[in-house]
């Protein structure tokens, strides 16, 4: 056997063995987020059948969590076995069912009804086998903390459909992604986000206003040419493509074309798999101009009718600039426009208050 043959036969064997402790590792993170919305389960069925009120449903979760600690390790604390309790109340199917049993369940509890009682809460409640937890239990964390369970349940499909990591997750959290792509749908619109996700069908599905490059690090400067933050961005393509969204792959940047003996380059090209189509970034430091529209489109037609094979779409152009004026924009393109996109972007977090109060106003 040649050394080149026995180096691919051990690189072969890594993999496997990688692969392997990958779905190790997510099978016993799945298992153990079973298991915790179980000992909710458990905990509220504890709380429901015995009528415990505050103080004495604390008192017995110190209890639980002392045994639970000396067996198990310090996983089990008070707090922990609070999140696990609100995480079965946040996912049970039933959870509103159960918040609503409360009270009757008390009332019938002091008439002295327990057998009843129980029965009742027995039929209400949901088997966890009948759910489908995809993300760590870090990710569950992160998530419960979010009120708006339309919000809630929107990053909960994004983390699954892109992998997101706990980190990944934050930062689309805390750069308001929910609000930015509500804020472009009509009520109807921001609904499906919270039952599908975000969905590419065509480019208007993919466009954001703003976009957000905290990342860059650029914000505590008060001065930076164009060239300075197409470097940024490079240097962090995998946060850029994030922030891009869905089905993004990198082509190039500084791509020159030649036609009638005169050179011209794009910024940041792009290819997107979903829509089939190559898609063109062009940054402008300040308020976009009706030139910079001009050349854009130039350059999508260029595109479109030397470089894009037969069977894919047309080109989509975005100009992400500082400041622009909606109304120029739309007078300087065609009243059909399907492929130039103009949007804001900035280099710090956006108010996430701010933005769910446009939202708000946007969906009355």
């Amino acid at each position: 056997m040649s050394e080149i043959t026995k180096i691919d036969l051990a690189e072969r064997i890594e993999r496997l063995i990688t692969e392997a402790r990958k779905r190790t590792v997510a099978a016993v993170n799945t298992a153990m987020v079973y298991t915790y919305y179980e000992i909710g389960r458990m905990i509220v069925e504890d709380e429901q059948q015995g009528g415990m009120y505050a103080a004495y449903g604390k008192e017995t979760l110190k209890k639980v969590s002392s045994y639970l600690i000396q067996r198990f390790g310090k996983g089990y604390s008070v707090d922990n076995l609070e999140r696990m309790r609100k995480f079965y109340l946040i996912y049970s199917n039933s959870a509103k069912v159960l918040r609503n049993l409360k009270n009757t369940q008390i009332t019938s509890l002091r008439s002295n009804n327990k057998e009843n009682s129980a029965t009742v809460l027995r039929n209400s409640q949901t088997s966890s086998e009948e759910l489908h937890f995809t993300l760590s239990w870090s990710h569950y964390l992160k998530l419960m903390r979010i009120d708006n369970p339309d919000e809630r349940r929107f990053y909960e499909i994004e983390a699954t459909e892109n992998n997101w990591s706990l980190r990944e997750l934050q930062r689309q959290f805390d750069s308001s992604l929910y609000e930015r792509l509500a804020l472009s749908r009509d009520k109807a619109g921001v609904k499906a986000l919270a039952q599908k996700g975000q969905i590419v069908e065509k480019p208007e599905d993919m466009i954001k206003d703003p976009y957000v490059l905290e990342f860059v690090g650029l914000q505590e400067l008060p001065q930076y040419n164009e060239s300075e933050l197409e470097q940024k961005l490079i240097d962090h393509l995998q946060t850029f493509l994030l922030e891009l969204g869905k089905g993004f792959t990198f082509v190039g940047r500084q791509v020159r074309f030649t036609f009638d003996e005169q050179h011209f380059r794009v910024d940041l090209v792009f290819y997107n798999r979903l829509l089939r189509a190559f898609v063109l970034i062009d940054l402008k430091r300040g308020t976009l101009k009706h030139q910079d529209l001009g050349q854009m489109q130039m350059y999508v037609n260029y595109y479109d009718r030397f470089v894009k094979l037969e069977d894919e779409n047309p080109t989509i152009g975005i100009l992400l600039c500082t400041d622009k004026s909606d109304a120029m924009v739309e007078i300087t393109l065609p009243e059909d426009n399907k492929q130039i996109f103009a949007s804001k972007y900035q280099t710090i977090l956006p108010s996430k208050e701010e933005l769910q109060r446009l939202l708000e106003e946007n969906i009355k």
